[in-house]
């Protein structure tokens, strides 16, 4: 804790802060390394109409930091006062933030600039009347003169915190400097694809972008080879006084990470988890577990409804309905991603009783049972207790026989046909395309059993054609498209399962979604404080602390649930990796599996290998 200046009698400790002082502290609030001076330099140069912005920088930006463009300019009574606090022509008044759509308004980048850094601004308004303002390192004006220069503006920052030490000192190497100044350089140039950029490194040009068709072209040009342009997708949405353009790459460009993920707010790249988690909700399925898409959204909102003048640097915001952006986003994202998923197969048939897609006929029987065995103890999980009383039985006794098709291989056998398609949880009969004898199978030929790999995969051929199918993939995603077309059944408890919740979140959940988790089979009531799960879907197998954490998980899962929910119940459900199916349950869970809409489980990932006749004559060098 820093000591008080002691005070001499009769004498104030508190001081008044000499301005040269004070201007350099405020300074940092804006600029606190030369990304920030490039963000300042590059809002102005597009504010100014410029159809052509260059930034240039030396020594990672802190010997030399500078913008050139070709924009409207400013006459010499505009430069005299450019560069003072609090210096605008964006706004009069507090009223003017609910309308203005520029990048700057406070008036604060060129002041706290000169405060940080020797500032020179060059500019002219036609390109005949030039005039040159420079202002010495600490904010004292230097000197105000002709000079020579087309339209437009250059502003050049040297030096920057020269003369404030305690600031430079927490710079980071050159080339970490840099880099920073390139990824805003890239924000910038990702908004306004109208605009051509250009970006100089100590003298070598770094970056060419000229002005792009729409913010598809630019991402692909700034961001991604050639040929992964091919796979990234332009998505529209609106809303009450916003519209979304929303840029998102295929599964063929996952990344490990979300660095290629950008969200902005009329042209400003902003640090909003909600909308990045939107991005995220609205593909989740569709790419495999540990990865993230690649993409950007573009809101573009009614200033009235947003405000941008919560942090120094303009990097948060806030809307009055956020929840309208989140939807529109996630929404316009699931629907694109259906219709492309259905592009891999013969497309999704509209379900006859409203669900969302059927991938089999819609007269298939429901499944049937009310068998749920739990754990005898109240077992913790994930730190829950169930508070069911001496033990958690609520269907059947130990040592009751096992009604469960999906066991391995042993004295019983192998599991056969007959247990998949007529036992839950169920599996179902070949789509219409692969009854009807008229039309034959999928790919144009029977399709042959050729065998097993591992007790994971079933291999199986047609023509010339071989596919390496992921059993318990194919299964988990034919049992998920079900439960998504229908509301799911669901059997009572004999005994309801009694539980609490660890904060009043979880009980607004609940609370809030107990019809919607009444057509995912889910039965919940409350009583004096306390929950209990009065139903669950049928063949349930989880144990009741297991069950109750399922259930509060799908808290995250935004307006995901019943997607949520129907993955979980696939993934249960479905044969395990070791399972081991007879001939004829192993070729019909094959065609089943190549005649779905949409070739990827649940949670992304893809449910087979194809290879063709020549692909694997080249492979083994067979010719």
């Amino acid at each position: 804790m820093a000591e008080t200046v002691p005070a001499v009698s009769g004498e104030s400790r508190i001081r008044v802060l000499a301005p040269e002082e004070s201007r350099k502290i405020a300074a940092g609030e804006v600029i606190d390394r030369p990304a920030a001076l490039v963000r300042e330099f590059l809002d102005n140069a597009i504010d100014a109409d410029s159809s052509q912005v260059e930034l240039i920088i030396e020594e990672g930006g802190i010997g030399r930091t500078e913008v050139i463009d070709n924009g409207s300019g400013m006459g010499r009574a505009d430069l005299e006062l450019c560069w003072q606090t609090h210096a605008t022509s964006k706004i009069r008044t507090m009223e003017d933030l609910s309308s203005t759509k520029t990048l700057g308004f406070r008036g604060e980048a060129l002041a706290a600039a000169a405060a940080a850094a020797k500032l020179e601004i060059l500019t002219s308004t036609d390109g005949r009347e030039a005039w040159l303002l420079e202002i010495d390192p600490g904010g004292s004006l230097s000197r105000i003169g002709r000079a020579r220069r087309a339209k437009g503006s250059s502003v050049r920052a040297l030096g920057l915190f020269g003369s404030i030490p305690a600031r430079r000192r927490f710079l980071k190497r050159e080339g970490s400097e840099a880099l920073l100044c390139g990824q805003v350089f890239i924000d910038k140039a990702l908004a306004f694809p109208a605009i051509g950029f250009r970006f100089i490194q100590d003298g070598k040009l770094k970056l060419f972008l000229p002005p792009a068709a729409g913010y598809r072209e630019r991402y692909a040009a700034a961001l991604l080879e050639r040929r992964e342009g091919n796979f990234l997708h332009e998505v529209n949405a609106q809303g009450r006084g916003f519209t979304v353009t929303i840029l998102i790459g295929g599964p063929e460009l996952f990344r490990q990470d979300r660095r290629r993920q950008y969200i902005f707010a009329n042209g400003r790249r902003i640090q909003d988890y909600a909308l990045q988690q939107a991005l995220e909700y609205g593909v989740q399925g569709v790419f495999p577990n540990g990865t993230h898409p690649i993409g950007a959204v573009f809101v573009d909102i009614d200033p009235a409804l947003a405000d941008f003048n919560i942090h120094p640097a303009k990097r948060e915001a806030r809307f009055a309905d956020a929840g309208a952006v989140h939807h529109a986003i996630t929404s316009a994202l699931r629907d694109f991603m259906r219709r492309l998923s259905a592009g891999f197969g013969e497309g999704p048939a509209e379900a006859a009783d409203g669900g969302r897609f059927l991938p089999f006929p819609a007269g298939n029987s429901a499944p049937s049972g009310n068998w749920r065995e739990t754990q005898r103890s109240g077992e913790t999980a994930g730190g829950r207790r169930s508070e069911h009383p001496g033990g958690a039985f609520t269907g059947r006794e130990t040592g009751a026989p096992d009604y469960s098709p999906f066991r391995r291989d042993g004295p019983a056998g192998p599991l056969a046909m007959e247990a998949l398609l007529n036992h839950p949880p169920p599996f179902a009969p070949l789509p219409r395309s692969l009854q009807a004898a008229e039309a034959g199978p999928r790919y144009g030929k029977t399709l042959r059993l050729a065998g097993r790999l591992f007790n994971l995969f079933i291999l199986a051929e047609t023509g010339d054609r071989f596919f390496i199918i992921d059993q318990h993939a194919a299964h988990e995603r034919i049992l998920y498209d079900r439960f998504l077309s229908r509301t799911v059944p669901r059997q009572e408890l004999l005994a309801p399962i009694p539980f609490t919740t660890d904060s009043a979140e979880e009980d607004h959940f609940l609370g809030a979604h107990r019809e919607e988790l009444e057509k995912m089979g889910i039965g919940i009531e409350q009583e004096e404080g306390a929950w209990y799960i009065s139903a669950l879907p049928v063949n349930w197998k989880l144990s009741d602390g297991e069950t109750v954490e399922e259930i509060l998980k799908l808290r995250t899962a935004g307006e995901n649930i019943a997607e949520h929910w129907a993955a979980a119940l696939a993934c249960h459900g479905a044969v395990r990796d070791g399972d081991y199916l007879d001939d004829a349950a192993a070729l019909a869970l094959a065609e089943e599996a190549l005649a779905l809409p949409v070739p990827r489980c649940p949670h992304g990932r893809p449910l087979w290998v194809e290879m063709s006749r020549e692909d694997l004559f080249k492979a083994v060098r067979r010719t």
